[in-house]
């Protein structure tokens, strides 16, 4: 009687840095399957422990521009007024179509491009419990300046007056709780009714009529 689509969804995560974003959505993807993530590729410099191709796809600023006039991009951003970031689009949309969920975790301001050509898309923005505890995590990181610091949260101030334009908002002060919070906002997507493809009506309607012939 219902038939429900077959394609992934398309999850959008975003949040300050600092906020643990990355450390939510890599647990979710130890615990879910039929999910990925999106590689994401930038122009920045490649930090210690990271690998190509698995982080990150690190281009330079030159092979980025091609692949915007190409149109091979799903969305870009200059991040932190310095360096490009952006999503390749054959990937997503293969993986989409192989009935994998993906999951996007950009900045807002790639999240609000793919907001426009995907409104159905699932928008999850993650927020530290304080401020005071954000500035703690950036420190203790210790690869932190304070020139970096300060655009980190200069980028911030314009994140949290776009958070409406998201579904979702998650309070990382918890992290088993924000995990098992993002994992109910994916599950619930698999009930939403435009993802049904068919719905016969005709043929609940009988079966609801025969069993009231039997009452």
């Amino acid at each position: 009687m219902i038939k429900k689509r077959v394609k992934g969804d398309l999850i959008v995560v975003s949040g300050p840095s600092g906020c643990g974003k990355d450390t939510i959505c890599n647990e979710i993807f130890k615990i879910r399957k039929n999910i990925v993530k999106s590689i994401s590729m930038t122009t920045r410099d490649m930090r210690d422990g990271e690998i190509n191709n698995k982080d990150y796809y690190f281009v330079t600023k030159e092979e980025f521009e091609e692949k915007i006039n190409d149109d091979e991009l799903l969305e870009y951003a200059i991040v932190h007024e310095k360096d490009y970031y952006g999503t390749p689009k054959k990937k997503v949309l293969e993986t989409l179509e192989s009935g994998f969920d993906i999951v996007l975790i950009i900045d807002i301001q790639g999240a609000l491009q793919i907001k426009e050509k995907y409104p159905e898309a699932v928008f999850i923005f993650i927020m530290p419990p304080s401020i005071k505890e954000l500035k703690s995590r950036l420190i203790n990181r210790k690869s932190e300046t304070k020139e970096s610091m300060l655009r980190r949260f200069k980028s911030m101030y314009k994140e949290v007056n776009e958070i409406n334009k998201y579904n979702y908002v998650v309070v990382n002060d918890n992290l088993d709780d924000s995990v098992k919070t993002v994992d109910a906002i994916i599950e619930s997507q698999k009930s939403r009714v435009d993802r049904i493809e068919e719905l016969d009506i005709n043929s609940i309607e009988e079966a609801i009529h025969e069993e009231l012939v039997d009452l």
